[in-house]
């Protein structure tokens, strides 16, 4: 499952776009200069949400205190986090933001390509959210699966519409790379809570909640900063952003 979307976006990119694609594909890859404050904004976006989302909670039942904070060995927990989180990032990325973001871009807007991508991101582990629903004696348990439905469907297509905006400034895929990676890190490993399945469906929701009104958020500033620039270019500029 892992291996499928980078083995896809590479074929892909060959069959639509030969060696042209794949020069283009290496160049977005090593790109790296794009300023500091987007690193920070791709590494510390999830740590920061899914955080002040768990010490929120954790005012209800101390259950929802991040992992980090309760774990006896936090540095075997950040880095087994940071593997599996950059390893999904490498993984996944090249078709998700190498190949299917930037067709998509032609054609529609950023909202509408990362909500586009983001269910398909989650629907794409409907198999792991199916598989990791059982109990030990192998019995399908409603309240786990519904958990992982609530991530899936509910904080990845809003996280992905933050990647799409991200991704339009900096046209690096290695920066996606380490936002998609840093989302996995934190709350599959480092932040993720002892907590039961009911807890953690109540926890999903609520994080996905907070993604959203990040991305409105995000949303009416870009406006905000649109309408600004059309009032200092003058009368015309609307017109011609239009076109």
């Amino acid at each position: 499952m892992v291996a499928g979307p980078v083995s896809a976006g590479i074929l892909m990119t060959g069959l639509v776009n030969g060696k042209t694609g794949y020069r283009a594909l290496l160049s977005r890859l090593i790109k790296w200069r794009v300023g500091g404050g987007w690193y920070g904004v791709a590494l510390l976006t999830a740590p920061l949400v899914v955080g002040v989302t768990l010490l929120a909670l954790s005012l209800i039942s101390a259950d929802f205190l991040p992992g980090l904070f309760v774990t006896g060995d936090q540095a075997a927990l950040v880095l087994s986090g940071l593997a599996a989180g950059l390893t999904a990032g490498l993984l996944e990325e090249p078709g998700w933001t190498g190949f299917a973001i930037p067709r998509l871009r032609l054609r529609y807007g950023a909202f509408a390509t990362g909500l586009i991508v983001g269910l398909l991101w989650g629907l794409w582990h409907f198999i792991v959210a199916l598989w990791g629903s059982g109990s030990p004696s192998g019995t399908f348990v409603m309240a786990a699966f519904a958990s992982q439905v609530a991530f899936y469907l509910g904080v990845l297509p809003a996280y992905r519409v933050l990647m799409v905006w991200v991704y339009d400034r900096t046209e690096s895929l290695l920066v996606a790379m380490l936002m998609h990676g840093s989302l996995t890190a934190f709350t599959t490993f480092i932040f993720a809570p002892e907590v039961t399945d009911e807890q953690r469906l109540f926890y999903y929701l609520v994080l996905s909640g907070a993604m959203w009104a990040i991305v409105a958020a995000a949303a009416a500033i870009n406006r905000r900063r649109r309408r600004t620039a059309d009032l200092l270019q003058g009368p015309g500029a609307g017109a011609q952003s239009a076109s």
